[in-house]
């Protein structure tokens, strides 16, 4: 497999963080993911997007700016658990009609993104075309930010349609075991919490002794 290669960030994006503090009595680690709700795309799964491990007592900080890219990886069966290792990293833009829809195919023995072979989709959004070159159950497409993965679902052709994804970030933080990228179980999570940006850029949260969290705007 290729080496991921990151997408070139955004011209003057803004960043956003999120500090996270272990109050908790074991060792955590935290998983900032995104949540999949209305995102448009029929069995999308939320990957574990960005991680972090904290001791009691420890804080850490994750920070990220909002530009998207299309991501591939090989997957086989997409279901809970499994990593999602990512094979290509191409930069998009659902603000602009000439980055905003891409194709996947299979091609000389190799995954790959190419041009789009189909019509180009309405700006908000972000499509792949999905070909009939690319074997079943094999791989996995979706949609990054920051350079890492954030959404994937299953790679099967799209019959000259596309998978349309809405994006509207809703930042979510959970703790327990995970690794990068793994495919999660939104709705087996027993401790997570949103985190909402309304008017602000930097957010801080702490997981209680009780388990429970508690969230809050940074200080100015």
């Amino acid at each position: 497999m290729p080496s991921a290669v990151s997408a070139p960030p955004a011209a003057a994006a803004t960043t956003y963080s999120l500090t996270v503090t272990n109050k908790s009595a074991q060792s955590q680690h935290f998983c900032l993911y995104q949540s999949a709700v209305d995102l448009g795309v029929p069995g999308a799964r939320s990957l574990a997007w960005l991680t972090a491990h904290a001791k009691p007592n420890r804080t850490v900080t994750f920070t990220w700016a909002v530009d998207y890219s299309f991501v591939w990886g090989l997957t086989g069966q997409l279901t809970s658990g499994i990593q999602f290792v990512t094979g290509e990293v191409v930069a998009a833009d659902p603000s602009d009609l000439s980055e905003n829809t891409i194709t996947f195919e299979f091609y000389d023995k190799w995954y790959k993104f190419g041009p789009v072979s189909g019509g180009v989709k309405p700006l908000g959004t972000l499509a792949i075309y999905v070909s009939p070159t690319v074997p079943p159950e094999t791989t996995s497409v979706g949609t990054g930010m920051s350079g890492f993965p954030v959404f994937a679902v299953q790679a099967s052709p799209t019959e000259g349609n596309a998978l349309v994804f809405r994006p509207h970030p809703e930042y979510w933080i959970t703790a327990g075991t995970f690794i990068s990228g793994e495919v999660l179980n939104v709705e087996k999570l027993t401790s997570k919490a949103e985190i909402p940006y309304a008017d602000t850029f930097s957010m801080n949260a702490t997981l209680e002794p009780s388990g429970l969290w508690t969230v809050s705007a940074a200080s100015a």
